[in-house]
């Protein structure tokens, strides 16, 4: 007993922690020391047995009041009341592991990948989903369009179908682990169960391999898929296209293909949603006595009244014509044009002298923003005159 860890120092807190803290601890430190997460790792798999034995003490209360009293004495036998070792129903660190994490847990999903977990492996699995991001133009995600696209996917190897041994031969139980998929290790009070490492937790075994995919059961290949590309689509939407992703193991179906879009900018229109947005030039004159201009669209031309005296920065909106909504019935949206005034430029000498007898016939009182601005000044001005005199 002299030589045994203190249980609290195993897993890192002090004798005042709480009982989820002490939880919490464990579970940190049963995660980072797991077998499976660290296979062949002798040191590794002695720190996860004994931060187990620390939990099954100080996460029962009774045997953490006894230890606190006695300390490793309380276990040793004729010792404190607990003779014989542990006694809280665990049959080994695995079994600590499950009850902490919940019933059924599978240690690849905590882990991201690898090992085993306590699930045979030898059944039918779905294949991986898989993501394709694709560029496509302004135009395309507005109106909709076709693609075709190719890419690198796993399918059931023909030759096989599947089942990784060459035809005409089958696959044999695996003789380590008799088909269990899992093998147990450890020793002591402590044992758990941990991959088996002849059929990788298969609980099979290949010994004629198939000549075409080498055992694996399916053949990485480039494919082409044409895609649809619904109108209405925007940067990040996603496209589901079920059983197109990776081949399934051993008789599994495949799984999905997930296209991810990405729209590429337009250099007139911009988009918020499925309005459209878009600045368009309208001649000084037009803007100034009325008139109609045609403003491009998605959907092609369309015809704008101006009304006479509008202002630069005024928007105009255009009811169904925007982006069409596919997915939901197919509406539209609309284009908000704002107007921006434009004067005339490069005017010949007699074009400049006729412009000029124009402008000569208008006063201030034809230009309102002018005549406002002019009136604000003039407050300000007399303001300012008071306050130097009154100085």
């Amino acid at each position: 007993m002299a030589d045994k860890r203190d249980y609290y120092e195993i897993l890192g807190v002090d004798k005042s922690a709480s009982d989820d803290q002490i939880k919490k601890a464990y579970r940190k430190v049963a995660m980072k020391f797991h077998p499976d997460r660290n296979p062949g790792d002798a040191a590794a798999e002695e720190s996860f047995k004994e931060a187990s034995e620390a939990y099954e003490v100080l996460g029962d209360s009774d045997k953490k009041a006894r230890y606190d009293q006695f300390g490793h004495q309380a276990f040793a036998p004729g010792g404190g009341g607990f003779g014989g070792g542990f006694g809280g129903g665990f049959h080994d660190a695995s079994d600590i592991f499950e009850q902490v994490f919940g019933g059924g847990f599978n240690i690849n999903d905590l882990f991201g990948g690898g090992g085993g977990g306590r699930r045979r492996r030898n059944g039918p699995a779905r294949g991986s989903d898989l993501r394709y991001d694709l560029d496509v133009d302004f135009e395309e995600a507005a109106l909709g369009s076709h693609r075709t696209i190719t890419l690198p996917v796993s399918e059931t190897c023909g030759r096989c179908t599947g089942s990784g041994a060459e035809p005409g031969t089958s696959k044999n139980t695996c003789p380590t682990c008799g088909g269990r998929g899992q093998v147990n290790a450890g020793g002591g009070f402590i044992q758990f169960s941990q991959t088996c490492p002849t059929c990788g937790g298969a609980g099979e075994t290949i010994s004629n391999p198939c000549a075409a995919c080498n055992g694996a059961g399916s053949i990485k290949e480039r494919k082409k898929l044409k895609l649809r590309i619904p109108a209405g689509v925007e940067s990040g939407s996603r496209q589901r296209l079920p059983g197109k992703g990776e081949a399934g193991a051993r008789g599994g179906p495949a799984g999905d293909l997930f296209i991810v879009f990405h729209v590429r900018d337009h250099e007139f229109f911009k988009r918020n949603g499925l309005d459209v947005y878009c600045e368009v030039p309208v001649p000084f004159h037009i803007a100034m006595l009325g008139g109609e201009i045609e403003v491009p669209t998605l959907h092609g031309g369309a015809k704008l009244k101006v009304p006479a005296g509008t202002e630069s920065g005024k928007i105009f909106r255009l009811r169904g014509q925007g982006v069409m909504d596919a997915a939901h019935g197919g509406g539209k949206g609309s284009q908000n044009v704002m107007v921006s005034i434009e004067v005339p430029s490069r005017l010949s000498g007699k074009e400049k002298k006729a412009m000029k007898a124009l402008c000569d016939q208008l006063h201030d009182n034809h230009f309102e923003l002018t005549s406002k601005m002019n009136k604000t000044a003039q407050k300000f001005y007399e303001r300012k005159r008071k306050l130097e005199t009154d100085s």
